[in-house]
């Protein structure tokens, strides 16, 4: 297949990136690495009449540190964030989960900022981004606004963006102390979409109880999907398998609601939560407890 005619603009600074988008708005799209807008536009899904390739835009691609904040820009390649030293040290889950995503010729043109405007529900990085409390910095030729990750996302491959604005920065908090991190992910073959996917947050106190948690799931719904009732039932408590496998069961049960597909029922997608949730909580306590000492 070959995509349908389209306009083509290569602009050299955003602010003629968005000068493009308030002319042409709803009929243009943006181009950061293509690696799920082509393929889309290839099988005629999007037909946008104007494509604004951003690729040769400068400083929007960077990880920087700044007061406790870890600052990525938009344009950022996935595999920079698989092999960044800081991400590795101070958001260890986004770290090691970038792996995760398809395959390396993927991730050497895929841009962070690209998946999450995709807003996948079977994507890794949304639902990283709404675990570890991201905020998306946007801007169109009037103003700058952020956006807090659970109301970016809302819903199947529709995000808060509006039509002229383009995603410029996430800001992420470095990762609080004695907190431990985990993902895991069951897909048919490596590089796949995931059947399903967890990614965990727990943080321990001194006395040994937990202070915090998250749970958030993909491919469980709609869009990345947190599961804070069952992340509660760990709250002000000393962890356990049995408390563990409360969660597990709760989320699994109760907070997703998988569409199920070719390769997995919802009943399975549900059963493998369940089985990832345990496992991903174990791991994150597991670390918390080794960050402690």
């Amino acid at each position: 297949m070959k995509p349908a005619p389209f306009e083509y603009f290569c602009p050299d600074s955003i602010d003629q990136a968005l000068d493009l988008l308030s002319e042409h708005g709803d009929e243009a799209r943006i181009l950061a690495g293509g690696q799920s807008l082509v393929p889309a536009m290839n099988f005629r899904i999007q037909q946008p009449a104007v494509l604004i390739d951003i690729n040769r835009v400068p400083d929007l691609d960077y990880i920087l540190e700044e007061e406790n904040v870890l600052r990525i820009g938009a344009m950022t390649r996935e595999r920079q964030l698989e092999f960044s030293d800081l991400l590795s040290q101070q958001a260890p889950l986004l770290h090691e989960s970038v792996p995760f995503i398809a395959h390396p010729q993927i991730r050497n043109r895929g841009t962070i900022g690209g998946s999450l405007v995709n807003a996948d529900p079977a994507a890794e990085l949304p639902a990283l981004m709404l675990a570890l409390n991201a905020r998306l910095k946007v801007r169109n030729n009037s103003q700058e606004r952020w956006i807090e990750a659970p109301e970016f996302f809302i819903g199947m491959f529709t995000t808060a963006l509006e039509a002229d604005e383009i995603l410029l920065e996430i800001a992420l908090p470095v990762m609080a102390e004695r907190t431990g991190w985990s993902f895991m992910e069951v897909a048919p073959r490596s590089g796949d979409y995931a059947l399903m996917g967890v990614a965990a947050l727990v943080t321990m106190g001194e006395d040994g109880k937990c202070e915090g948690a998250k749970l958030v799931y993909l491919n469980a719904g709609d869009g990345p999907l947190e599961a804070k009732e069952a992340a509660n039932i760990l709250l002000g408590e000393k962890i356990s398998d049995d408390l563990i496998q409360s969660a597990a069961e709760h989320g699994s049960e109760h907070e997703i609601t998988p569409f199920g597909n070719v390769h997995a029922s919802p009943e399975f997608q549900r059963h493998l939560a369940q089985v990832l949730t345990k496992k991903t909580l174990t791991q994150a306590v597991r670390r918390a407890e080794e960050r402690k000492q």
